[in-house]
């Protein structure tokens, strides 16, 4: 334990600590999919088809966003989304070139070193998929290998149990409950907070890095071992 020239103990020194770099615009590339900002004229239709995969609106429930039900009010949301740098909103292209969902890194404090992903709004094309994972695989290297990072949140409805699985999936700990802290929908919002470290990043990356070969997948692409079997042998 450190402490001051008083005998109070202080946090660790941070050695070398600088201001970090915004998120970037730059495309990220990996083996089943491509990461890059959300564009209106390139991703609004393809979105709009893949939205609406979806056979009712219960993927839009924890959002603070509705669901667009028409090509005109998906164009206007994307245009919304575009045109923000935080939240900075990512649409997530397949292999086919097609845009299948968005993601958003948010809350972006380069000063503490402080980043969240949300706004997380896979269509049915991307759930449960290899591309679905690399894709938060992308945007969580971005942050702590290209960005140097110290501290990746994911945030939800404590209500939401499947994006805490999602969370817990991917590898971020669980750090508790903020009460009330949203009205959205009208609705109140209790939040369960997660995150993911710089010091516990190299273990998360290895798994998801292991889980993501492609030697772990048949050739009819179902996983030979589960990312949670991954990190259990780690």
């Amino acid at each position: 334990m450190s402490t001051n020239a008083h005998g109070q103990p202080v946090g660790a020194d941070v050695a070398g600590w600088s201001v970090r770099a915004q998120p970037s615009r730059n495309s990220m590339v990996g083996h089943y999919c491509r990461v890059e900002p959300v564009h209106v004229e390139r991703h609004a239709d393809d979105l709009f088809a893949a939205w609406s995969d979806a056979r009712d609106d219960r993927d839009w429930t924890y959002l603070v966003a509705e669901r667009p039900h028409t090509a005109a009010e998906c164009r206007a949301y994307v245009e919304k989304l575009s045109s923000t740098s935080d939240p900075l909103h990512y649409a997530i292209i397949d292999a086919n070139g097609t845009a299948v969902g968005t993601a958003a890194l948010m809350r972006i404090d380069p000063a503490h070193g402080v980043i969240e992903v949300g706004s997380i709004t896979y269509s049915p094309r991307l759930q449960r998929t290899r591309a679905g994972t690399e894709a938060m695989y992308l945007l969580m290297r971005h942050a702590f290998d290209d960005l140097g990072y110290r501290r990746y949140e994911w945030k939800c409805d404590t209500l939401n149990a499947p994006s805490q699985a999602a969370a817990r999936r991917y590898g971020f700990v669980f750090e508790g409950i903020f009460r009330q802290a949203l009205v959205y929908k009208g609705r109140n919002r209790d939040t369960a907070w997660f995150s993911i470290i710089d010091r516990e990043w190299p273990a998360v990356r290895a798994a998801l890095q292991a889980w993501l070969n492609p030697t772990n997948f048949e050739s009819n692409g179902l996983q030979k071992t589960s990312l949670g079997e991954v990190r259990s042998a780690q």
